[in-house]
């Protein structure tokens, strides 16, 4: 698992600026970036590969907003099942 920056998730999904992501973003059919400092966001890499996958397979943006909002629910899933393999 990696966390791409704003220009690693251009680069995967094609679009040309940081406005089109955020934009994508607010119309839900692409998931909130996630902080990793104090002034720096990313994306976890699965989930950019994900909707992309989703994009290519022809899903609708309504099909895509369901996916951000289950890939949103997993995040929480993930960090559970990796904690408690570290305890």
């Amino acid at each position: 698992m990696a966390i791409l920056r704003i220009d690693a998730v251009l680069n995967e999904t094609g679009d040309r600026s940081k406005t089109s992501i955020y934009n994508r973003v607010k119309e839900g059919v692409f998931t909130k970036p996630v902080p990793i400092g104090q002034r720096i966001t990313g994306w976890p890499d699965y989930e950019v590969k994900t909707i992309v996958a989703a994009q290519i397979a022809g899903q609708t943006p309504e099909q895509i907003r369901g996916l951000v909002d289950s890939l949103h629910a997993q995040r929480a899933e993930r960090f559970k099942v990796l904690a408690q393999a570290a305890a």
